[in-house]
C-alpha cells in the first residue's frame, strides 16, 4: 500500500526549500529534542491537500484507510475520538432530539450534546457495580430505552469500554435497523478490532458509524484518530461536518503517521495482533488463579488484587514501583493496554512482578453501589449555558449540575449537566476525588 502523505512530507524535506509559510520553526535542526521531526511539520501548502477539502494526497490516504477498514469512507481526525464523535452525532442526530446511550459514555459525547443540542435518554446498569467505567447492558435493554423515548434520533454505545469489555454491538444494530435508527460507536479502544484473526471491529458487527482513536492501540501519534462511516447517507456530509468543530491546523505529523500506519496494517499488523493476543491470554491463564480477571477484547487486561488483599490502586503502585504504569486504575481494578508492539520480554516482565506480588493477610472488601439515576431538570445545553459558579463538593447537595466534572481517565461523569445532584452522587464522586462542582447558580 502506498503512504502519500509521507511520501509527500519526505520529498519535501529532501528539498530544502526556504520556508515562508508556517510553522516557525521553518523545518531546521537546531538543538531541540524534537528537531528530527521539524522537517515533516508542515501546513497545508501546494501539494499539501487540506484535511477538511481533500482532494489530493490526504484523501488517497484516507481511501486507503477506508480499504482497509471495509467502510463507505473513512475520514482522519488529528483531534482523536472527541472530533469524531462530535461529527457522528452532527451527522445522524437533529437539534432537539434524543440520543439513546448507556451510562458510560465518555465525556466528549456529553459536551457533544451540549454542542448539539441533544438530549440523552440514558440506560442505566440494573443492580450494583463496583464502579461508574463499566456495566453490562443488552440489546433488549437498548429497545426498552427507544421505546421509552420520545423523539430519538440514534443509538450511541461506547465498546470496548475502559476495562475492555464489549457490547454486543451485532444484536444492538438489529435493534435499531427495526426502529430506523442509526448506531454509532465509541470505539476509541479498539481500532485494532478490524485486524484479529475474526474481526469484531463494528464496521463488521452492523454500525453505522464508528470512530477508532489509531493512537490507543496502534503505531500513531496521540490524537491520530479515524471516522468510519458504512451508512452511505452520511458519507457526502461528514467533511463539512467535521470542519465545524475541528482546528484549521491540523497536525501533517499526526496525519503522516496514520497514513504509514495504514502500510503497516497491510502488511505487518495482523502477525503481531496474533502474537500479542496469545502472549496476553497466556499470562490472563498464569494469573488467574491469584488475580480476578476481566473477560476483555484481546488487548485490555483487566484484573483485580482483591483476592491478595489489594485494591486497584495499591496494585497500580506495586506496579509503578517496578517500572510499569497501568492504562488506569479505580479502587476495584488496574487496566494494563497491551498493543502489537509489546515485545516478549515486556509479557515476561509483567508476568514476573504480578507473579511476585506477596498477599496481604487482611481481607478487603470494595463497597458495590447502584449507579446513582439523578433527576434530570434541564438538558445538558440549558444547563452547561446558565451562568454557573464552582462550590465545595459538600454544599452542592440538591443543586443543579452545570459541568460534567470529572477526571481522564477514565472521563466518565458520575453526574451530567442538567442532572440535580443527590446524596448518592456525592458519595460516589468521593470515591473518585472530585471536591468541587459547577453548578447553576
Amino acid at each position: 500500500m502506498n503512504t502519500p502523505i509521507y511520501d509527500f512530507l519526505q520529498s519535501y524535506s529532501e528539498r530544502e526549500v526556504l520556508r515562508l509559510h508556517m510553522p516557525g520553526h521553518k523545518g531546521k535542526l537546531y538543538c531541540h529534542p524534537l528537531s528530527a521531526v521539524f522537517p515533516y511539520d508542515i501546513t497545508e501548502i501546494k501539494g499539501a491537500d487540506s484535511l477538511y477539502e481533500a482532494d489530493g494526497i490526504i484523501s488517497e490516504s484516507e481511501k486507503n484507510a477506508a480499504k482497509l477498514f471495509g467502510s463507505t469512507r473513512t475520514l482522519y481526525s488529528t483531534q482523536g475520538s472527541t472530533l469524531c464523535i462530535q461529527t457522528m452525532l452532527a451527522l445522524a442526530a437533529r437539534p432537539g432530539s434524543q440520543v439513546i446511550a448507556p451510562r458510560n459514555a465518555h465525556k466528549a459525547f456529553i459536551n457533544s450534546c451540549i454542542l448539539l443540542d441533544l438530549d440523552v435518554v440514558w440506560i442505566f446498569p440494573e443492580g450494583e457495580n463496583r464502579g461508574i467505567v463499566s456495566f453490562t447492558y443488552s440489546a433488549a435493554d437498548v429497545e426498552k430505552a427507544i421505546i421509552s423515548s420520545k423523539n430519538p434520533s440514534c443509538v450511541y454505545i461506547t465498546s470496548p469500554d475502559y476495562y475492555g469489555r464489549m457490547a454486543d454491538v451485532a444484536a444492538i444494530s438489529e435493534v435499531c435497523k427495526k426502529y430506523g435508527l442509526p448506531l454509532l460507536v465509541d470505539n476509541a479502544h479498539g481500532a485494532h478490532l478490524k485486524f484479529l484473526e475474526k474481526s469484531l471491529h463494528p464496521m463488521d458487527l452492523g454500525a453505522d458509524m464508528c470512530c477508532d482513536s489509531a493512537h490507543k492501540t496502534l503505531p500513531v501519534l496521540t490524537g491520530g484518530a479515524y471516522l468510519h462511516i458504512k451508512n452511505e447517507r452520511f458519507a457526502s456530509a461528514a467533511k463539512d461536518k467535521m470542519a465545524l468543530f475541528a482546528s484549521t491546523s491540523p497536525s501533517y505529523l499526526t496525519l503522516c503517521s496514520l497514513d504509514l500506519c495504514n502500510e503497516y496494517l497491510e502488511n505487518t499488523a495482523r502477525e503481531h495482533l496474533e502474537d500479542a493476543a496469545l502472549r496476553i491470554s497466556k499470562l490472563k491463564g498464569m494469573l488467574a488463579g491469584k488475580y480476578e480477571i476481566l473477560e476483555t477484547e484481546p488487548l485490555h487486561f483487566a484484573l483485580s488484587g482483591i483476592p491478595i488483599g489489594i485494591d486497584g490502586h495499591g496494585l497500580s503502585e506495586r506496579l509503578r514501583f517496578c517500572g510499569i504504569e497501568p492504562e488506569y486504575c479505580d479502587d476495584a481494578y488496574a487496566v494494563l493496554l497491551f498493543s502489537p508492539l509489546n515485545s516478549k520480554p515486556e509479557f515476561e516482565k509483567v508476568l514476573s512482578v504480578l507473579s511476585g506480588i506477596n498477599p496481604k493477610d487482611e481481607k478487603i472488601k470494595i463497597e458495590s453501589f447502584i449507579v446513582p439515576q439523578p433527576e434530570k431538570v434541564l438538558t445538558p445545553r440549558q444547563a452547561a449555558l446558565c451562568e454557573s459558579e464552582e462550590i465545595p463538593l459538600e454544599k452542592s447537595l440538591d443543586r443543579i449540575c452545570a459541568a460534567a466534572k470529572v477526571k481522564c481517565p477514565p472521563g466518565i461523569p458520575v453526574v451530567v449537566p442538567g442532572e440535580r445532584i443527590d446524596s448518592s452522587c456525592m458519595n460516589i464522586l468521593k470515591k473518585y476525588s472530585i471536591s468541587t462542582m459547577n453548578v447553576v447558580k
